[in-house]
């Protein structure tokens, strides 16, 4: 296969064919960022920081245009699309404001001296990342490595392949220098070549955990750094002392977000005894109010999932969870119609063994699980090979804060509440959904080297 095409998912039409690159060009690409990278680093923090807060500006002139782009590229609700761009241009504005501080040499004493801790920018990063955010997954390592000094090369998922373009065309028309950011249109085994490729320092990766096994696999051969962001199955657990309309009405959204196609959604609903069938049954009649919906449509609630695939095997989770002894109190088919979607779903007696219990449901379905009381609960949460996000329910906010500090195995934890991103504080996980931190000043030193240099006091010198 030499082309990508790019289809509606709610529509099942095709958007636009695009050719793969050649080897050649691809190698040329990967020269013509470095080239660019070598002039880049010489560049104050401060004149760095300025592209990035104009970059953040040129997205907001563009919101709409690239907001309708997301959404007919892989079925956004519109709303969410135009919530994204919003998202990255915040990011933009805290990595322009916070950049050149948190990249300042650093002065520490030390014997007959000083000693000093300077981030000097390490070379080309090479970016493969997901569709479910086609802006934001590029923007979040993008924006964090440009404000370091580094090149960036983007490889993004086929179906979201315009979206990658128009945000090189965003990031230029900034004033970002051409080819510092660069979208590599290729396959998997080009992609390999990119890693190997010696002018690439770094490789990060948004996806799998399966696909993280693999590039970070392929890095380590070459001996190159690795930020894995993968997926999770991320518990929200509702304890004795829960608010159940604060818990309710955050569930329900925590779950359909962005069409249920989230890292960080909430998937799995822990809920102790106490609540469980008052939770069960508020939480199926808002999940069944759900209407199916065109995604261009401000008024719809649940678009169509990304691709027909995608939605297929979602399916076949539900349908083996449902073997395996749970049951669908809501939705739990596909619907006869055109495009990807499947309906919201509630599964109930989920239990170790489903793939609702095991894995990632990567779609608009709930698994609801029923815990003895909150020391149960708090077992089944981090009960998962996974570990990125989780929430607590309860109106004692001094212990659930302390529970989310101190007992949830994961990288980030909601009180009361769901969040997916916020650009100062850090994102990223544990176990098998990945390592190494973005936003919050983290993601600006994973790729940079922290350089110890040690000026000598004249007289000790001597």
């Amino acid at each position: 296969m030499n082309q990508i095409t790019t289809v509606n998912p709610a529509t099942e039409e095709p958007i636009e064919t695009y050719d793969l690159m050649t080897d050649d060009a691809v190698k040329n690409a990967v020269q013509a960022c470095h080239d660019a990278f070598l002039q880049w680093q010489q560049k104050p923090a401060e004149d760095r920081a300025k592209v990035i807060r104009a970059i953040g500006e040129e997205l907001r002139a563009n919101k709409d245009e690239f907001a309708q782009l997301m959404t007919r590229e892989v079925g956004k609700l519109i709303g969410d699309s135009q919530q994204e761009v919003e998202l990255c241009a915040a990011i933009c504005d805290y990595t322009a404001e916070n950049g050149p501080g948190e990249l300042a040499d650093e002065e520490r004493d030390i014997p007959g001296g000083t000693g000093v801790v300077s981030y000097e920018p390490i070379g080309v990063i090479y970016g493969i990342q997901p569709w479910n955010f086609p802006c934001y997954q590029a923007v979040r390592y993008a924006i964090a490595n440009l404000m370091a000094g580094n090149g960036v090369l983007l490889k993004h998922a086929e179906n979201c392949t315009g979206s990658g373009l128009f945000l090189k065309r965003v990031f230029e028309a900034a004033g970002l220098p051409k080819d510092l950011f660069t979208v590599l249109i290729i396959d998997h085994d080009q992609s390999d070549k990119v890693i190997e490729n010696d002018l690439v320092r770094g490789v990060t990766l948004t996806g799998s955990d399966g696909a993280g096994r693999i590039v970070a696999a392929k890095a380590g051969e070459n001996l190159k750094k690795t930020v894995l962001e993968l997926g999770s199955n991320d518990a929200y657990i509702v304890l004795d002392d829960a608010d159940l309309d604060v818990a309710v009405d955050a569930c329900v959204n925590g779950r359909l977000y962005n069409n249920g196609q989230t890292c960080v959604n909430a998937k799995r609903f822990i809920v102790t005894a106490k609540n469980y069938d008052a939770f069960v049954e508020r939480y199926a009649e808002k999940m069944s109010a759900i209407e199916l919906g065109d995604p261009t449509d401000e008024n719809t609630k649940l678009g169509p999932m990304a691709r027909d695939d995608l939605r297929d095997k979602l399916a076949s989770q539900v349908d083996e969870s449902v073997e395996k002894g749970a049951r669908a109190i809501v939705g739990g088919s596909v619907p006869d119609r055109t495009g990807a979607y499947y309906p919201a779903t509630v599964l109930v007696d989920v239990k170790p063994g489903q793939p609702a219990y095991d894995d990632e449901l990567f779609g608009p379905v709930a698994s609801v699980i029923k815990a003895e009381d909150d020391e149960d609960a708090m077992r089944i949460a981090n009960d998962s090979r996974y570990g990125l996000g989780g929430g607590i329910f309860s109106t004692d906010e001094a212990r659930a804060r302390k529970l989310a500090s101190e007992r949830f195995d994961t990288g980030m934890v909601s009180v009361n509440g769901f969040n997916i991103a916020i650009p100062n504080m850090p994102f990223g996980g544990v176990k098998d959904s990945g390592y190494g931190r973005e936003h919050g000043g983290f993601g600006m030193k994973e790729f940079v080297n922290a350089k110890s240099v040690y000026v000598m006091d004249a007289q000790d010198a001597a």
